[in-house]
């Protein structure tokens, strides 16, 4: 199990991306529109810049749901391998079942 306070900052994480998406959204469009004046498209990326880190993307780590390991994740199900094995192995997880060979 992860610490918790990783969880919470990954989620206050989250909720920033939410949050300023559209300001994003905006400000990169501008940024990256050669038809607009240098000086503009300048000014958006300083705009960009001064929003804070944590609101961008990038910084989301993708964890297990019902674990927080940060490592070894499938996005499909959004729960790690550990958890993906142990799931399926109990029949949790409908369409997934063990091979052998």
């Amino acid at each position: 199990m992860a610490k918790t306070s990783s969880i919470e900052k990954n989620n206050r994480r989250k909720r920033l991306v939410k949050k300023f998406a559209p300001k994003w959204a905006k400000l990169k469009e501008i940024a990256k529109d050669e038809s607009r004046p240098f000086d503009e498209r300048f000014a958006a990326r300083l705009k960009m810049a001064k929003l804070p880190r944590n609101s961008h993307p990038t910084r989301v780590r993708h964890r297990c749901e019902l674990t927080g390991r940060a490592r070894g994740n499938y996005r499909k199900f959004g729960i790690s391998r550990l958890m993906l094995r142990e799931l399926a192995s109990q029949g949790m997880i409908p369409g997934v079942t063990k091979s052998s060979w």
